[in-house]
């Protein structure tokens, strides 16, 4: 990794008060950078504190862009180097717009976009701009997720025509909160699919290569379920934020979360090993071997063709929990 100690960077945050942004907070903290500024709509920040007590904060996003470019032209140490994106899905587009414009890269939660065809438009801005979009694919740097895509490699290695057969579930039960919430509307977080799966299907298209086929038994707001053809996997998925999914195993454990992916019967585990890999991820991008705005590509246009699908019903190759 490139020697940080030079020169502290100065990070944006966008999205201050969500869930996940603590994790960056803590990112930017552990890496030894500085957060300059902070904007949240939502003034229930005080999380801010534990980290960077004396980072301006904006509830107005006019009065942040114009603080920041004041940052700009000042120039030298106090211009802002990166833009970290928390905020809801549908508003990435043009919270990484404003980092490339003023001369920041951005440093964007999934989904970068909601529709493929964004990504063309930043593409634009980034060469126009000389600044940089990294997407945060923080399960591509889990060690278990590693050590899988390299078993999978050494494999393929040996007979390229191998398939593998995957089931994957993944319920988070979630109040009636998330359906008032912008999580809840479809046109702002891009549904289920989008909003929860897409760190799994880009996970499992980087090990086991691109969709061939794109199935959809289920579409609802709190539920999805659908069948992949990969390149050298069967998938059956299921997605859910209804808590009666919820297999006997983790309710009697009082566990409101359930996580699987099995492969070829054979369960993998990767329940640990989440706490630091934001910070992780932001050495990386700061080495310049982040994941950068193409590979955001695949995901998107699997989550685009979901969201727009005819549903088929229980056709086919199902998962077990249909």
């Amino acid at each position: 990794m490139t020697d940080q100690t030079q020169k502290q960077k100065n990070f944006a945050l966008i999205g201050a008060a969500g869930y996940v942004a603590p994790r960056h907070m803590r990112a930017i903290a552990d890496t030894g950078n500085r957060l300059a500024a902070a904007l949240d709509p939502n003034d229930s920040v005080g999380v801010i504190d534990s980290y960077f007590p004396e980072a301006a904060f904006f509830t107005e996003f006019e009065r942040f862009d114009r603080h920041a470019e004041k940052l700009r032209r000042k120039g030298g140490d106090a211009a802002i180097d990166y833009v970290s994106i928390c905020s809801p899905n549908y508003l990435h587009d043009a919270h990484m717009r404003f980092a490339l414009r003023i001369g920041a890269d951005a440093i964007c939660e999934k989904p970068l976009v909601l529709n493929p065809w964004n990504l063309d438009a930043l593409a634009e801005l980034q060469a126009e701009n000389g600044a940089r979009v990294w997407n945060i694919l923080q399960l591509r740097l889990h060690p278990s997720i590693i050590a899988l895509k390299q078993k999978v490699a050494a494999e393929l290695a040996q007979n390229p025509d191998k398939m593998y057969d995957i089931d994957l579930t993944y319920l988070t039960s979630r109040g009636r909160w998330y359906f008032v919430s912008w999580k809840g509307a479809q046109e702002k977080s891009g549904g289920i699919a989008t909003n929860i799966g897409i760190h799994f299907f880009d996970m499992l298209m980087w090990i086991f290569g691109p969709v061939k086929t794109n199935i959809v038994h289920k579409s609802e707001p709190d539920t999805a379920a659908g069948y992949f053809d990969l390149a050298h996997a069967r998938v059956r998925w299921f997605l859910s934020v209804n808590a009666d999914y919820l297999p006997k195993e983790a309710t009697d454990k009082g566990m409101r979360t359930y996580r699987s992916i099995q492969v070829d019967g054979e369960e993998i585990e990767f329940s640990g090993g989440f706490t630091d890999l934001h910070t992780l991820s932001y050495q990386e991008v700061l080495a310049g071997r982040g994941f950068p705005l193409e590979e955001a590509r695949p995901s998107l246009e699997t989550v685009y063709t979901i969201r727009n699908a005819e549903v088929t019903g229980k056709t086919g190759e199902h998962h077990p929990f249909l």
